[in-house]
Order: structure tokens, then C-alpha cells, then sequence
């Protein structure tokens, strides 16, 4: 199998285009209520599954929901900890990438332990002032933290254009499959 060498050193992982499918097949049936949803990029894939929340009373409140959603949560990653351990081992192997998993109950999201990638960049005075205002307003406690949340905001307004760019990403990607050696 050929991997492309991007600009750097970096080895580019192979292809995961059927690994939201894999992952179907190898997660316990019973663990999730639905099939999980499947996130990936170069460097990791992160596993979301829905379980059922928790009935409480009609008296019980938004924080006695919350409460046990989080407790349902928690028992869930109790209970699978050795077969999501395994799992994770497999789909590692098999896709080089590193695998995190997340629970939805009812309005509740967990994300379980996950990669936080260091990424270099080289910012002039007017960006790093952006970074330095958001530490001074307390907004983030450093520059790095203040970086991700501008990432986080841009990625949150711009979702359906940059849903776009990926689709067409993938399409050009499609096309040099095809395409000679």
C-alpha cells in the first residue's frame, strides 16, 4: 500500500473510507441504540454512540436529568471499559489513527479521553494581538487555548462551507484513485 508524503516528514495513514462501517461491525451490539456516528480525520477517530437515557418522574428536574444522564454516562464507560480497550486496539492497528470514544444520553455529551494535537504556526503581530486579548479578557488562559477557541468559533459559523470544501476534497481524492500511478 502507497501512502502520499505530504510537505514534511509526515506519512500520510491509509484510507479509513470504510472504517465507519467496520467500526459498526465490531462495537457489541446492545452498546449503543442506534449505529455510532463516526469521526475522522489524519490523526484520529473518534467513536459517538447514543445510549438510553434514564426514566426519572415527571417531577424530577433539568439537573436531576442531567444528573442521571451523566451517571448513565459513567456506568457505561464502566461496564465496556476491557471490550471499547480492545476494540480501539483494532481499529489503531488497522487504520493508524488514534481512537476516542463519546456517549450521548438524552442532551448529555461525554467525550472520553481524546487527542489534543500540537500544531505549529507563525502568527504577526495583529494575530498574536487577537490571541493576547483573548488571554487578557480571560476568555482562554493561554495563547495556544485562545488559538483553538478562534478555531472552534470559525468552525462552528462556517460548518456548512466547510462540509462543502470537504466534499469536494473528497471528490478530488476520488479522482486520483482513479487516475494513473
Amino acid at each position: 500500500m502507497r501512502f502520499r508524503q505530504p510537505s514534511g516528514n509526515r506519512t500520510e495513514p491509509p484510507p479509513a473510507d470504510d472504517a465507519a462501517a467496520w467500526i459498526t461491525g465490531a462495537v457489541s451490539d446492545g452498546w449503543f441504540t442506534e449505529p455510532p456516528q463516526v469521526v475522522i480525520d489524519r490523526d484520529e477517530i473518534i467513536i459517538w454512540g447514543r445510549v438510553n437515557a434514564p426514566e426519572l418522574s415527571a417531577e424530577a428536574t433539568d439537573a436531576d436529568k442531567a444528573a442521571a444522564q451523566a451517571g448513565r454516562i459513567n456506568q457505561f464507560r464502566e461496564d465496556t471499559r476491557d471490550d471499547r480497550i480492545r476494540v480501539a486496539r483494532q481499529i489503531e492497528h488497522r487504520y493508524q489513527r488514534k481512537v476516542a470514544w463519546g456517549v450521548r444520553c438524552g442532551d448529555t455529551n461525554e467525550l472520553f479521553t481524546h487527542l489534543s494535537a500540537p500544531v505549529m504556526t507563525r502568527l504577526r503581530q495583529p494575530e498574536r494581538q487577537v490571541l493576547d486579548t483573548l488571554v487578557d479578557a480571560g476568555v482562554a488562559r493561554s495563547r495556544s487555548e485562545a488559538l483553538a477557541w478562534c478555531v472552534r468559533l470559525v468552525g462552528e459559523h462556517t460548518d456548512e462551507w466547510l462540509t462543502g470544501l470537504r466534499d469536494a476534497l473528497t471528490k478530488v481524492e476520488d479522482l486520483r484513485r482513479q487516475g494513473p500511478l
